[in-house]
C-alpha cells in the first residue's frame, strides 16, 4: 500500500510538473539565472529552461520552427519581425533596457573615452557582430557617430553575439565594448572596478537598447508560460534586471 501511494505521488508530481523553454539574448544570461531561481521560489513545480545565444540566431530559429515558448532579445526589431511575421502572439513589451560599456582586464586611463581606440597600443578591440547581435549595431552606430569606425575597424575582432565578445575582451583582445549587464556576473563583480577595467559610453553618442520580450506561438495558451512572462515586469524580476545593470 505504502509502495503504491509512493508511486501515485511521483506519478502525479510528474504529470503536473510544466516545463517552458525560453530563447534568450547572450547579454541577458547571467539575469537569467537569478530570474529563474525567484520564479522557482514562487512557482517551484514550473521548470524554466533556457537557451542562449545572439538575438539574430535565435529568431532564424524561431522562424524555423525551434519549439521556444517566450522570446527574450536585445532589442525591439527581432520580436517586432516575429509578432508581424505571426510567429509571436502577444506584441513586444519592453522588460529591460541595456546599456553599453568600454572594457578592459587590465587596469588603463580610461579618461579618454572611446578615443581611446584609436591609440597605437590597442591592437585588438572585440565587438559584437552588427549583423546579428544588437548590441553590435548599436555598438557601430556609436563609433560611427562620433566618426572613429572607419579608423578603428582593422582593429576589430567581431564576436558572435555579446557574451562571445565579452569572452574575447576577456581572453584575446585588448579592450572591448560590452553589455555591462555582463560585468555583474556573481562571479566577476567584485574583479573589475569602473573607472580602472570599464566605463559607460557617454549616453550623447546611443540610447540604452530597448530590449524586447514576446510569447510565442507554442507557448500559446500555456498559463504557465503567461505566468513566467507576468514575472518579467513584476517588482521582483525588475529588481534583479537592475541589480545586473540594467
Amino acid at each position: 500500500m505504502l509502495l503504491k501511494t509512493i508511486l501515485f505521488l511521483i506519478f502525479s508530481n510528474f504529470i503536473l510538473a510544466s516545463t517552458i523553454q525560453i530563447a534568450v539574448s547572450a547579454n541577458v544570461s547571467y539575469a537569467m539565472e537569478e530570474l529563474k531561481k525567484e520564479f522557482n521560489r514562487l512557482y517551484p513545480e514550473i521548470k524554466v529552461k533556457s537557451s542562449i545565444g545572439s538575438s539574430g540566431k535565435l529568431t532564424a530559429q524561431i522562424e524555423n520552427g525551434a519549439p521556444f515558448d517566450i522570446f527574450l532579445s536585445a532589442n525591439m526589431k527581432y520580436p517586432k519581425k516575429l509578432y508581424e511575421d505571426n510567429f509571436a502572439i502577444t506584441r513586444p513589451l519592453v522588460y529591460a533596457k541595456g546599456s553599453l560599456v568600454l572594457f578592459s582586464i587590465k587596469p588603463r586611463d580610461l579618461s579618454q573615452g572611446v578615443n581611446l581606440l584609436t591609440n597605437s597600443d590597442i591592437k585588438k578591440i572585440a565587438v559584437a557582430n552588427p549583423k546579428t547581435a544588437p548590441y553590435g549595431t548599436a555598438t557601430v552606430d556609436a563609433l560611427n557617430k562620433i566618426n572613429i569606425y572607419n579608423k578603428i575597424r582593422d582593429k576589430i575582432v567581431f564576436g558572435e553575439n555579446i557574451s562571445a565578445t565579452f569572452n574575447y575582451a576577456l581572453r584575446a583582445t585588448d579592450v572591448g565594448i560590452v553589455a555591462k549587464s555582463l560585468l555583474f556576473a556573481p562571479k566577476l563583480k567584485d574583479r573589475f572596478k569602473k573607472g580602472k577595467n570599464w566605463i559607460d559610453l557617454n549616453s550623447s553618442i546611443y540610447e540604452p537598447i530597448k530590449q524586447g520580450v514576446v510569447i510565442l506561438k507554442h507557448g500559446y495558451k500555456n498559463k504557465d508560460v503567461s505566468l513566467f512572462f507576468s514575472f518579467l515586469f513584476s517588482k521582483d524580476a525588475q529588481k534583479i534586471f537592475r541589480e545586473f545593470g540594467y
